[in-house]
């Protein structure tokens, strides 16, 4: 490994600087390498590490000789347990590795000093350009730690976003060895208490406990001695002590001060340039100091050694580059793994702040969703780990839903569902999607085919794209609407259609008005840009444009609205009247009634604006109307924007509050959407991106959910219904590629617990032989574990 490099300076002796520093040296014995460490050799205040059969693969492939040192310390484990309302679940297969921190930090220790690292101990840096300039460093490494001071002393250029989050939670030790990775929940007359426990040597393990910020302070352990607080602690959880003490070696704290809130660290860069001595040197982040993932997922440990890791490959993947051209590719690419980690670890840290909000559910649920809170732990994959604790769960949820145990359960995706007097026969939702094909709001051959061919394809239930109630209530020209005997005649053809060769599926219509959002090209012109010509007047909740360049509507006055709320009920009289079997108001994305739900949109000073109540009062109005209309015995659901995801505008927690409204005025479910109610908005994508919002409303609000975004597979899907993270699942994309996406994703499973058409039967089997052998010269890839 040829760089521009002779002089390294790590700043702080931890796993990511001693690892950076052993990996740089064992790679180019050349350079001069420096660790500075505050601490002595042997001072630590953790108990165990947890790290992933996978981390340790990483390890091993970066330095085998360190790897197995480390792995001949770990204490290894395979299962996971869960204690919960006087029950256990048990489940394997999920490859975990504990280590003493003091042992794992001596390792590395020992393996630098070997190489000819310089370990500089007890020196406390307060000026990392005087200790840069005095070691002549070309490159300064900031592993400094969570309170990185060098962090602190350029936030300016790395811009830190620290997050303190919602729970209390205090490392402890016990002589108690845990034959499994044990979680323990306690409910006490002020709220859940859990441990997270792990054995990490020969007779020790770490006993993590975790609860609320307010449960915590509820039980006055706020103002109790440390002492006080742990016995409180060893009482609590002393059935899963067997007698055994819990220790604390954190002597040097006093009271409440070994009970902290776990803080999520996000830069925006990782690398700042400073002149020292005459020269550009680089510092850069690593370790906690740039990034922090809660530790319910993965210790701050596997990033900092895997930081490690990438930075010294990508050196090495570019010898002749300079080093600022290396810091730059670093950069870019670990970035993107440390959000996927972090993105998951969000999931997790809010699963465990919110405990409560699952215990409605029975054990076996329980444990499922604990194990897949992350997301990034899927149904399959907890096949690939211990096939017959899934299967026994598959049974379970089957048997819930009225089926007889079976050798090989129904897949949760499908699995019925009965909403009122209509039974899906499974658990998925073709999206309503845009089409800009019907002609002043018809819908035509486009539809019949479209909507057809998606009703054969095998999902439960087809929504048809949102449907304006009026004219100007389009959003494009090509959009449709249903306030005519020809648009609805049109319309019973294609469910006439749906209902005679859907093999059972239903169909439904979202009707919903575009408000400041209408008036605009078709998608594939300009997508929410006004018309060139022609343009019609705009209703909304405020006189607030959703765009510069977009038309600013008229604020709807008293008259207006039930002008409109007549309009949605002589739709949805029409409705009916074609024969759809499910009816969705649409209340999202900045459409008419989003608009007065969300507070960027309504600036109303009157009953319809001000608090969330009076800004849900005409939605409620125009649903309850609309409800009134409807057929008893057919579904009404809801689609909201749970989250604006800009300043000041709707929240998550809001989302549960709306969504308890709309559940008293008797919305049988709520279809969670967020974002697009304003062109602000900075929506955090990725895989299921939106499916916590689905779940917190269905577990706090007790209604059934649609989750949508981002569902593109048979495993997402079956990983949110077996969690009970929502009731339906919306596929919009992966249905425009593929009208029998939801048949194809069965044959993957290769189940006949789906209704075949009769045109595809000859076919079937030859598509599960042909799938079964794809998947066989397929490599499974692993995911990572749940610690």
């Amino acid at each position: 490994m040829k760089t521009s490099l002779q002089r390294i300076l790590c700043i702080g002796g931890g796993p990511a600087g001693l690892y950076f520093a052993l990996l740089m040296k064992r790679r180019q014995p050349s350079l001069e390498i420096t660790v500075v460490e505050r601490n002595r050799p042997f001072d630590t205040f953790g108990w165990g590490v947890v790290l992933s059969d996978q981390t340790l693969g990483n390890l091993r492939a970066a330095d085998p000789e360190t790897a197995q040192e480390i792995g001949d310390a770990f204490n290894h484990w395979d299962d996971i347990e869960v204690f919960y309302k006087g029950r256990s679940v048990r489940s394997g297969g999920h490859g975990f590795c504990g280590i003493g921190r003091k042992r794992l930090l001596n390792v590395l220790q020992a393996r630098c000093q070997q190489l000819g690292v310089n370990l500089v101990f007890e020196t406390d840096v307060t000026d990392d350009q005087a200790l840069a300039a005095q070691y002549n460093a070309d490159l300064v490494i900031a592993s400094d730690g969570l309170n990185s001071r060098i962090r602190t002393r350029y936030a300016s250029t790395f811009e830190p976003d620290i997050d303190t989050r919602q729970c209390r939670f205090v490392w402890l030790g016990t002589k108690k060895t845990f034959d499994a990775f044990t979680f323990a929940f306690v409910q006490t007359e002020h709220g859940w208490f859990q441990a997270h426990a792990y054995q990490f040597d020969a007779d020790t393990s770490t006993f993590i406990v975790e609860t609320p910020e307010a449960v915590w302070q509820a039980h006055g352990i706020d103002r109790m001695s440390q002492e006080d607080a742990i016995a409180f602690c060893e009482k609590l959880f002393a059935p899963y002590l067997d007698g055994h003490r819990l220790i604390s070696n954190a002597a040097h704290l006093r009271g409440s001060a070994i009970w902290i809130r776990f803080p999520r660290v996000i830069c925006k860069t990782w690398v700042n340039h400073e002149d020292i001595a005459g020269r550009r040197v680089p510092i850069v982040l690593m370790g906690d100091a740039a990034h922090t993932a809660h530790f319910s997922i993965g210790s701050g440990t596997k990033l900092a050694l895997e930081d490690a890791i990438d930075l010294a490959t990508e050196f090495e993947r570019h010898p002749e580059a300079d080093v600022a051209t290396v810091l730059q590719a670093y950069e870019a690419r670990r970035s993107v793994e440390v959000l996927k980690i972090q993105n998951a670890a969000r999931n997790s840290t809010e699963w465990f702040e919110h405990v409560d909000r699952y215990t409605a559910m029975d054990i076996e649920q329980f444990a499922y969703s604990l194990l897949t809170r992350s997301q990034r732990i899927s149904h399959e994959n907890l096949r690939l780990r211990d096939a017959k604790w899934l299967e026994g769960y598959e049974n379970w949820l089957s048997q819930r839903a009225g089926k007889p145990p079976a050798k090989h359960p129904t897949p949760p995706m499908l699995l019925p569902l009965k909403v009122r007097g209509v039974e899906l026969k499974n658990r998925i939702v073709v999206s309503p999607m845009a089409q800009y094909k019907a002609v002043d709001g018809v819908v035509g051959d486009w539809h019949f085919v479209h909507l057809g061919a998606r009703a054969a394809g095998g999902a439960a239930l087809v929504m048809v794209e949102m449907t304006s109630p009026t004219p100007e209530g389009r959003i494009t020209p090509g959009c449709p609407g249903l306030w005519n005997d020809q648009q609805q005649s049109a319309f019973e053809r294609i469910v006439r259609f749906a209902h005679e060769q859907g093999n059972g599926a239903k169909i439904g219509l979202q009707l919903g008005h575009s408000g400041a959002k209408g008036s605009t090209q078709l998608g594939w012109e300009a997508i929410d840009e006004p018309l060139p010509a022609g343009n019609w007047p705009l209703l909304s909740a405020s006189a607030v444009a959703y765009g510069e360049q977009n038309q600013v509507p008229r604020a709807m006055t008293r008259a207006d609205m039930d002008t409109m709320t007549a309009a949605f009920v002589e739709s949805t009289k029409r409705a009916a009247a074609a024969g759809f079997d499910w009816l969705e108001l649409h209340c999202a994305h900045g459409y008419l009634l989003s608009a007065f739900i969300s507070p960027l949109t309504n600036r109303r000073t009157d009953a319809y604006g001000g608090s969330l109540e009076n800004r849900c009062r005409y939605p409620l109005e125009v649903f309850t109307a609309m409800r009134a209309a409807w057929p008893a015995d057919k579904p009404m659901s809801v689609r909201i924007s749970a989250h604006d995801w800009a300043p000041g505008g709707t929240t998550p927690d809001d989302a549960v509050a709306i969504a308890r409204l709309f559940k008293a005025a008797g919305c049988d479910v709520i279809d969670v959407s967020s974002g697009q109610t304003t062109r602000q908005a900075k929506p955090v994508y990725g895989r299921m991106y939106q499916t916590p919002f689905a779940d917190r409303v269905r577990n706090e609000v007790d209604i059934l959910t649609m989750a949508v975004g981002a569902i593109s597979e048979a495993d997402h899907a079956n990983s949110i219904i077996a969690a009970g993270r929502a009731d339906l699942c919306a596929v919009a994309r992966p249905h425009l590629a593929n009208p029998a996406w939801t048949l194809h994703e069965a044959a993957k499973l290769q189940t006949r617990a789906i209704d075949w058409p009769a045109p595809y039967l000859s076919g079937r089997d030859q598509l599960y032989r042909e799938l079964a052998r794809q998947q066989a010269l397929k490599a499974p890839e692993e995911e990572e574990t749940t610690k």
